[in-house]
């Protein structure tokens, strides 16, 4: 642990990004392997390896810090809260601030993608103490912080990559789903977001040199949240049975004709066929059970059966031509 202390403190006043990358990474190691020892452990000035390694998450996360910085701390901050739970206390609550607060000033979608996957992680550990505490939160814009973190992970999900954090994503967002549902949750049923891209035919041909000179202005549905959740999920699981598909294809594998449910190029399935098929090096991944969830399999069963509530209607009435043709390929007709 002497080694662990020497750490910590090296990363509090460093300020180079790749040597707090690598930094993090072993201050994450020791919390996965060594929790326990990580908590007992003081130093000579009563200061436990707890504050030490809370002193690093801070630091990443400070808004002065690097952007980059940040796109390693989720993992280090869900594992905290993974292994440590309730012997974080009002730590917690003081990191799941330091995260949003980051939110509000990323850019880059690794980073973004890093800091959702906190309280992604949470939804399926402690979703109604997490829903309690965003809703308590105050946003940048005034209204509780669920809706932002709700409208930034929505506006991205269909980006994200990884095969782990795909899967974490994603079934995330089905038990929110099914939360609401079940519960009438109006927290989140009277958020609502952006949902598909409206095109009118007045409007002619779309251009680069349109949209740059502002005559082609974006206009888009707005929707509630659970129902850009439920086309998300349809999403997702059309882009997942495409990179099936395409493996199948170039595997010299005929199955019948493709999936054809989204505009979506073949090089973007390429792209997200080898991201999403990747191998999983992180072992803290590969021992959570969601790791070894077939996600195709649990979209395609979540969607069958959620196509038989009665609350089912109101929600197909938002699909679109290519959605229906996915719902209609594993059995659901709209």
């Amino acid at each position: 642990c002497n080694t662990y202390c020497i750490l910590c403190r090296y990363q509090i006043h460093l300020s180079d990004a790749i040597t707090q990358y690598f930094g993090g990474e072993c201050l994450r190691a020791f919390v996965s392997v060594a929790v326990e020892q990580v908590a007992a452990w003081h130093d000579d000035q009563g200061r436990g390896g707890l504050w030490y390694v809370l002193g690093v998450v801070d630091r990443l996360l400070d808004p002065r810090s690097s952007e980059f910085a940040a796109a390693f701390a989720g993992r280090l901050v869900s594992g905290l809260i993974a292994r440590l739970g309730s012997q974080l206390g009002d730590s917690l609550d003081l990191m799941l601030r330091a995260v949003l607060s980051k939110m509000q000033q990323a850019e880059t979608l690794s980073v973004m993608q890093s800091l959702i996957m906190v309280f992604a992680h949470l939804v399926h550990s402690q979703m109604d103490a997490v829903l309690e505490f965003l809703c308590n939160l105050p946003g940048p814009t005034g209204k509780p912080a669920l809706e932002f973190v709700m409208i930034e992970w929505t506006g991205r999900q269909h980006m994200f990559y990884g095969q782990y954090e795909g899967k974490v994503s994603a079934i995330a967002l089905c038990k929110l789903l099914q939360h609401g549902v079940a519960t009438h949750d109006l927290r989140l049923q009277d958020i609502t977001v952006r949902g598909d891209q409206v095109f009118s035919p007045s409007e002619g041909i779309r251009t680069r040199s349109k949209a740059a000179r502002g005559q082609v202005p974006e206009r888009w549905t707005v929707i509630p949240l659970p129902i850009k959740i439920y086309k998300l999920l349809v999403n997702e699981l059309s882009v997942i049975m495409e990179s099936s598909a395409s493996r199948r294809a170039s595997a010299g594998i005929d199955f019948g004709p493709l999936y054809s449910a989204t505009d979506m190029n073949f090089t973007f399935f390429l792209f997200y066929d080898e991201l999403y098929d990747e191998e999983e090096e992180d072992p803290d991944a590969v021992k959570d059970p969601l790791y070894q969830v077939d996600i195709q399999v649990y979209l395609t069963e979540f969607l069958q059966h959620f196509a038989r509530l009665p609350c089912y209607s109101a929600f197909r009435q938002h699909l679109n031509d290519g959605e229906k043709r996915v719902l209609q390929s594993v059995g659901i007709t709209s």
